[in-house]
């Protein structure tokens, strides 16, 4: 199979937040949760957001995933400005653009493996398109457990299903909070690999929170969070060029 390259994909914006800042409180109990914070996620990319606990990494994903609100800036999923939205439009753009894989896998003991891949379809109303969803099942290697429930699978499989899940759909951005964060190191890099390869092959886009370098380097771009704001960015990176990059950030957090 041909795939274009991403270098001449990745142009047009996937989601953008601009000037985009949380506050929580007031006062003395004010927190500033993101400052001032301006980011593209480009098309068929995949980019892992990192930082130190309390960083704001979370937040920022949440925030540009419309899962929660934002002080002031704005956030757009592809032309789509969140901030102008009512809450049954948010969730509307929820289900039909964006796909959500979190390190609990959320699936339903009582559905198979393809009843959960489908259902977000399911409760829209819409029919999957078959070829995509046949590619999706190859990809993620679950043509065999389709008719089995999440306690007759392993970990990594019922996160296959979740990942099979978000792809189905066919949405305009995947985010990932920490989604190899409850799998052992072979199911984890499994995991890590088809979002890697739903990219590459697929074209899909990917924005993942992780703490784990490992993890990180199979994204094409890492940016870094401190005190809310992005103060580093890494092409292509490599599990140590992280690891050294958060050691630093860690080395300056305990001298300041």
């Amino acid at each position: 199979m041909t795939t274009t390259p991403i270098a001449h994909r990745a142009t047009a914006v996937a989601a953008r937040a601009t000037d985009l800042s949380k506050v929580y409180g007031q006062g003395e109990t004010q927190v500033v949760a993101l400052n001032h914070v301006s980011v593209d996620f480009r098309q068929a990319e995949f980019t892992a957001i990192m930082g130190p606990s309390g960083s704001g990494k979370s937040t920022l994903m949440h925030c540009v995933a419309g899962l929660d609100s934002f002080s002031s800036g704005s956030v757009r999923i592809g032309e789509t400005e969140l901030g102008s939205l009512k809450d049954k439009q948010l969730t509307q753009l929820r289900r039909d653009k964006i796909g959500f894989i979190f390190q609990a896998f959320n699936l339903l003991p009582t559905l198979t493996a393809m009843e959960n891949i489908t259902l977000p379809m399911d409760i829209a109303g819409r029919k999957p398109d078959r070829e995509w969803l046949e590619r999706v099942i190859d990809m993620v290697g679950l043509r065999d457990r389709l008719g089995h429930r999440p306690t007759q699978l392993s970990g990594g499989q019922q996160q296959r299903v979740a990942v099979a899940r978000a792809l189905a759909s066919r949405p305009e951005i995947i985010f990932g909070d920490e989604p190899t964060g409850n799998l052992d190191s072979r199911s984890g890099a499994e995991v890590l690999g088809f979002l890697r390869n739903s990219v590459r092959e697929l074209g899909q886009t990917v924005v993942m929170v992780t703490h784990d370098p490992v993890a990180a380097s199979y994204a094409d771009r890492v940016i870094f969070l401190a005190d809310g704001a992005i103060v580093d960015e890494m092409h292509s990176p490599s599990a140590d060029g992280v690891l050294d990059r958060m050691k630093a950030f860690d080395a300056k957090g305990r001298t300041s």
